[in-house]
């Protein structure tokens, strides 16, 4: 996918994070593209690490603040959490620009959405993290192994979180193949 598809798809993410009551911070971002990229194999290209606060990309950053000095997005400062992302008039023009990539992963943005805009922070964490594990840890499949991991990569998560994280990433997983086929 080229950098302008990429935009608008992250535009037409950001929309349906709103629109279904999402704060749609930075944070949000972050772990809702991990899903739509790697769980629903949306082809972003962003590189994502597993960091402080679950898997995270540089790239995706940076693209965030391109996306802001192109007037495309806004963050716009809200006590007490933080900036929430909003789509700037031109970011809307821009976006209509593309209407086969928006259809073509409309889908899959509709079903990140649905499944994680009304996840706070550490609930995104959490779940992300599982993922993480769950697809760079092929060796470990049972769910309280996977959730040890996490307990042992993340020690402010405990067990019983990791473990309904865990359980919660298969479930979605689960649901994403299902549209997926």
């Amino acid at each position: 996918m080229k950098r302008l598809q990429r935009d608008s798809v992250l535009i037409s993410l950001i929309e349906a994070l709103r629109d279904r009551g999402s704060w749609c911070g930075e944070t949000h971002m972050q772990k809702i593209s991990y899903f739509l990229q790697e769980l629903l194999e949306v082809p972003l290209s962003f590189n994502f690490i597993l960091y402080k606060h679950g898997p995270y990309s540089f790239d995706l950053s940076d693209t965030l603040a391109q996306m802001e000095a192109d007037f495309l997005i806004r963050p716009v400062p809200k006590s007490p959490y933080g900036p929430t992302i909003t789509i700037e008039p031109t970011g809307k023009r821009f976006r209509e620009k593309f209407p086969k990539t928006n259809r073509k992963y409309k889908g899959a943005v509709d079903f990140v959405a649905k499944k994680l805009a009304e996840k706070n922070v550490a609930e995104l964490e959490r779940i992300a993290t599982a993922m993480y594990v769950t697809l760079n840890e092929n060796s470990i499949v049972d769910v309280s192994n996977r959730a040890e991991k996490i307990h042992h990569l993340k020690p402010h998560l405990s067990l019983d979180q990791a473990i309904e994280a865990v359980k919660e990433f298969d479930q979605i997983k689960f649901e994403a193949q299902r549209i997926q086929n």
